[in-house]
């Protein structure tokens, strides 16, 4: 007989986490890491498939040390580094903003080609 040992860490949340970033990554969707348990869930995910540490953005580094650590594991550099303690998705919440504002400066400012700036100094 052909027996299976499951090994169990964490909550049961941890498991859905990692679930939805390997869903999210399947369908090339990205998302916002915030804190020490969306992160264990994140380093599992990343575990699984290594691919899908390209659809994750870590929302902040948070004072916890074993957050940095599992940061650095995975290779993600947070967006925000501002020692935070509250929890409750606030780093999400702030890095989000930042992440959006910057994909719209990428995807709506103007190229100098489009400003008809030549790059030429007139005097």
């Amino acid at each position: 007989m052909n027996k299976k040992i499951v090994f169990v860490t964490g909550g049961a949340e941890i498991g859905g986490i990692t679930g939805l970033i390997l869903g999210a990554a399947s369908r090339r969707v990205p998302v916002v890491i915030d804190g020490f348990i969306s992160t264990a869930g994140a380093l599992i995910a990343s575990a699984l498939e290594p691919a899908a540490k390209d659809y994750m953005f870590a929302a902040h580094k948070s004072f916890e040390i074993g957050h940095e650590v599992m940061l650095q594991e995975m290779g993600l550099r947070p967006v925000l580094d501002l020692d935070m303690r509250l929890g409750e998705g606030t780093g999400a919440a702030l890095a989000f903003l930042l992440i959006e504002a910057g994909l719209k400066i990428y995807k709506e400012m103007a190229t100098f080609s489009d400003a008809e700036i030549s790059g030429k100094r007139n005097r």
